[in-house]
């Protein structure tokens, strides 16, 4: 610590050191200086306030004498540990154990939005970063183009198009720090209060995130196909939001003919279709999908798709797809900076230039395969619940066939320390009815995890 902003009063009958003195000592008990800490230098302080050495000198002679600091040779003065020292309000409240959230008191915790970070390539992306590092890229510390990195935006380009079946040039990818922030620079290029129909049930975050923007949501109703074309040819709606992959949180994977009809339906009078392609990685029967912008050829599919479950979540680096109309619309808007840094943009496209990415992917396919059939060999048994949701992505959907409800389950699982999640908290409108149904993520826990996990819920609800 250099610097301390210590408040003097020139005009006061009280001493400079004094006034200093004071207010050190009631810093460090308050805990704002906390303890070990350093303080500047007598000779650093004095310039900073403007003061002679002298005045410093005595403030921290009389702080060492009364034990507040301690002076260390050659180092400079440090506060001192002082257990029995009073601390005020601020200064318990940062020592109190804080208290345990339902979350933290579960030993099982099937969270849907959980990965196996146990799992992650560290060695490789230490390597990597060290690599970026010490190149001597010094163009890297620069700005760089608003939408990512070009040769980013051409690798990306060319695995969408290999594994998604993407139709796109680079020029029409846009690199962002998240999902959320790509739906906020997307609500640029809409009308301003736009209806948007989106899945109900559907992913929380991303209506949260529109309809904070002003968009009017309309929920549409889920079949065993998807969203409801009929409810979404009555809602008026400009743009649809939907997850023809892998749709979240229901597991459903949209037929081609439900996906030529949504099309149709965008196609008819210039609408807009945003593709959320979630959890598209993970399959566990059947060929893969591919995209649904893949197969529109009019221009009406915004693809947007993301690294998190893939990677980790703390990556923090998707894309999105745009048509070329948007595209004219977005290069009006090219003003702001890309959100992810050019570092991190370098090391990715390393990770996936170098056939890193792909090994990964292969191994955690594997790796998750192994769960999923873990938890669905612990359930096939268990006749009193119904499974969805379980050929692809990282969580499945369990129904009760008896009559407790959704809120019952989650409570008894609880008393077991084992937590599990509803699906009615996915639903944008009230429920009419109370589910039966709960949620199990199972891509964070190991496989005994889950096998414990699950043995637990049933003596929960037996």
């Amino acid at each position: 610590m250099n610097d301390l902003i210590i408040p003097l009063n020139i005009n006061s009958k009280e001493p400079l050191y004094e006034q200093i003195y004071q207010y050190i000592k009631e810093e460090i008990k308050n805990g704002s200086l906390p303890f070990h800490g350093r303080l500047p230098s007598t000779r650093a302080l004095a310039k900073h306030m403007q003061v002679s050495r002298s005045t410093i000198d005595m403030a921290y002679a009389q702080l060492t004498a009364e034990g507040y600091l301690e002076a260390v040779p050659y180092k400079g003065y440090f506060v001192a540990q002082i257990d029995e020292l009073f601390l005020s309000k601020k200064q318990q409240g940062k020592i109190e154990k804080k208290p345990e959230t339902e979350q933290e008191a579960c030993l099982y915790d099937f969270s849907p939005r959980g990965i196996d970070l146990q799992s992650f390539p560290y060695n490789i992306w230490r390597k990597l970063t060290k690599n970026t590092l010490i190149d001597n890229n010094k163009e890297l510390f620069e700005l760089g183009d608003p939408r990512g990195d070009n040769t980013l935006r051409e690798i990306i380009c060319q695995y969408l198009h290999q594994a998604r079946g993407v139709n796109c040039s680079p020029e029409q990818i846009i690199i962002g720090a998240g999902n959320e922030y790509l739906l906020m620079r997307l609500s640029q290029l809409l009308p301003n209060s736009c209806q948007i129909a989106m899945e109900n049930p559907t992913y929380r975050q991303a209506y949260r995130i529109l309809k904070g923007l002003g968009h009017k949501i309309v929920p549409i109703s889920m079949d065993e196909y998807g969203m409801d074309i009929n409810q979404l040819k009555k809602s008026n709606a400009l743009v649809s939001y939907v997850m023809p992959s892998h749709q979240f949180p229901l597991g459903i994977v949209m037929p081609i003919k439900r996906r030529m009809e949504l099309l149709a339906w965008a196609e008819e009078e210039e609408r807009y279709i945003i593709e959320d392609d979630y959890d598209s990685e993970f399959r566990y029967r059947g060929k893969p999908i591919p995209s649904l912008q893949g197969v529109d050829t009019k221009d009406r599919v915004i693809y947007i798709g993301t690294f998190s479950k893939s990677i980790a979540p703390a990556i923090r680096l998707s894309y999105m797809v745009l048509p070329n109309s948007l595209l004219k619309q977005y290069k009006q808007f090219n003003y702001y900076s890309s959100t992810v840094s050019r570092i991190d943009q370098n090391i990715m496209e390393s990770f996936i230039r170098d056939g890193h990415f792909e090994r990964h992917l292969n191994r955690m396919r594997a790796i998750y395969k192994a769960k999923h059939d873990t938890i669905l060999g612990e359930l096939k048994e268990w006749k009193k619940f119904s499974i969805s949701g379980e050929n692809a992505g990282l969580h499945l959907l369990l129904q009760e066939k008896g009559g407790r409800s959704e809120r019952e389950l989650v409570e008894l699982a609880k008393k077991k320390e084992v937590r599990v999640y509803g699906l009615s908290e996915y639903y944008i409108t009230n429920v009419e009815k109370e589910h039966k149904t709960i949620i199990l993520g199972y891509a964070n826990m190991a496989e005994e995890e889950i096998k414990e996990g699950v043995r637990r819920l049933k003596e929960a609800w037996k």
